[in-house]
C-alpha cells in the first residue's frame, strides 16, 4: 500500500475542516487566532511524524537503506560490505654520492609533495637489496638508486597518485637524499558504495543454496574489491575436456595476483562449488603486447610530448583490458589520435610484429609490452 503524505498546508487544511466541521458555529481561523495556532502546532508535529515513519520504512527495506542500516541488513544474512583497498606501486629512492652502504627500514614512511598521502616502504624477501636480519633494504657502495614496493597508509582512491607524486621522505634516511615514484600508484579503492553492495546482496541471495556459474561468482567476487575473473567449465587448465572439472582464473588489476589471494578465493570457491567436482584457481597467463607506431604531429607542437602522450594513453589501456578481452589492431590507431590533439598521422602501424588482432583465451590477459612511439 502506497503511503499518502501530506504538506504542512494541507494538515492545517483538513484539521480545519474537521474542526469546523465539528462545530455548531463559525469558528475563526484567521491567521494569528488561537485556534488556528493550534491547529498548526499539531500540523508541525504531524509532519515530524510523518519524517518518522519514512525514516522507520526506509531502514527497515534493503533497497531503500543506507550505511550502518544497509550493513546491518546484510549482516543478517552473513554478507558485510568490502572493506577499502590501499594503493601500491613502486618508488625509487636515490642518493647524491653513493660512497657508502645505505640502509632503507621496512616500514619507513614518504609522502607526496603536498603532504596529502603518505605511504609505507613495503616488506619484498624477493627482492635481492631485503636484509632479513637488519629488516630493510641495503644500498650498497656504488649504487646510487634502489625501486621498491611501496604501500599507502590510508586505504581508499586518494592513494591512487600519478607518477612524480612522491617526493619527500617523510622520515630521514642516513645516505639517502630523494625519492619519487616513476609510474603511478594503483590499486587503491573506497569501501563499497551502498550501491554496489545492495547489487551484490541481490546477486549473493539469487545464488544462494546454488552450485551455478553466479553463485561461484558471487563467492569470488565477495574476497575483496577490484577482482576479474573467467569460469571455464568441464575443462582443465591444458584446456582438455574433463566432465565436473573448471577452471577459475581470477586477477586483481596487476596480471599477478599473490599466492594469499589465489588461496582466499579457492576458499572462496570451496565453499559454493557442488559435491564430486574438481576445480583449479588460477592467475592469467599473460600476453605482452608490443606496439610500435610512427606518428606526425602539429607543426606548433613539441613532438617529444606528444609521443610521450601516446606512449601513456596505450599503456593505460592495454593495462586496462580485463581476463580474454581483445586487443583490435586499429583501435590502437583510435588511442594515438584521441590521446593528443595535435596527433595528425599514425604510419608504420605493428601489434606485436604485425597487423592481426590479439586475442587471448578466456585464462589470459593482455598487458603492454615494448611500446615505440617515433
Amino acid at each position: 500500500m502506497q503511503l499518502q503524505l501530506q504538506n504542512f498546508s494541507t494538515l492545517v487544511s483538513n484539521a480545519a475542516a474537521a474542526v469546523q466541521g465539528s462545530a455548531r458555529q463559525l469558528l475563526d481561523l484567521t491567521v494569528g487566532s488561537t485556534l488556528r495556532a493550534i491547529l498548526e502546532a499539531n500540523a508541525a508535529i504531524g509532519l515530524w511524524m510523518q519524517w518518522l515513519i519514512l525514516q522507520v520504512l526506509s531502514t527497515t527495506r534493503a533497497a531503500t537503506s543506507n550505511g550502518n542500516d544497509l550493513d546491518s541488513w546484510t549482516a543478517d544474512f552473513s554478507l558485510a560490505r568490502l572493506p577499502a583497498s590501499p594503493a601500491a606501486g613502486q618508488a625509487s629512492f636515490s642518493r647524491f654520492t653513493p660512497t657508502t652502504t645505505a640502509l632503507i627500514p621496512a616500514g619507513v614512511s614518504v609522502r607526496t609533495s603536498d603532504g596529502s598521502q603518505s605511504f609505507t616502504v613495503a616488506t619484498d624477501p624477493t627482492n635481492a637489496a631485503w636484509n632479513a636480519p637488519l629488516a630493510g633494504y641495503t644500498l650498497g657502495a656504488g649504487v646510487a638508486s634502489i625501486t621498491l614496493p611501496v604501500t599507502a597508509v590510508t586505504s581508499g582512491s586518494a592513494g591512487n597518485v600519478q607518477s612524480g607524486a612522491i617526493t619527500l621522505l617523510a622520515t630521514a634516511i642516513p645516505g639517502v637524499d630523494t625519492v619519487t615514484n616513476a609510474a603511478p600508484l594503483s590499486g587503491g579503492l573506497d569501501a563499497e558504495s551502498d550501491t554496489a553492495l545492495r547489487t551484490r546482496f541481490s546477486s549473493y541471495l539469487d545464488s544462494r543454496a546454488r552450485a551455478t556459474p553466479l553463485a561461484i561468482g558471487s563467492a569470488i567476487l565477495s574476497v575483496r574489491q577490484g577482482l576479474n575473473y573467467t569460469l571455464q567449465e568441464n575443462q582443465t587448465t591444458t584446456g582438455a575436456t574433463s566432465m565436473g572439472t573448471f577452471v577459475v582464473t581470477v586477477d586483481d588489476g596487476s596480471g599477478a595476483p599473490s599466492a594469499s589471494l589465489l588461496t582466499s578465493v579457492a576458499g572462496a570457491v570451496e565453499s559454493m562449488r557442488p559435491i564430486g567436482s574438481l576445480y583449479t584457481v588460477q592467475a592469467p597467463t599473460i600476453l605482452t603486447a608490443n606496439v610500435s607506431m610512427a606518428i606526425s604531429t602539429a607543426a606548433t607542437a613539441i613532438h617529444t610530448n606528444i609521443t610521450a602522450n601516446v606512449v601513456r594513453s596505450l599503456t593505460a589501456a592495454i593495462n586496462a583490458l580485463t581476463l580474454g578481452a581483445p586487443l583490435p589492431y586499429t583501435r590502437l590507431a583510435q588511442l594515438a589520435y584521441a590521446a593528443d590533439p595535435n596527433v595528425t598521422n599514425v604510419t608504420a602501424l605493428t601489434l606485436n610484429g604485425g597487423t592481426a588482432d590479439l586475442v587471448p583465451n578466456a585464462a589470459s590477459l593482455i598487458k603492454a609490452g615494448t611500446i615505440q612511439v617515433n
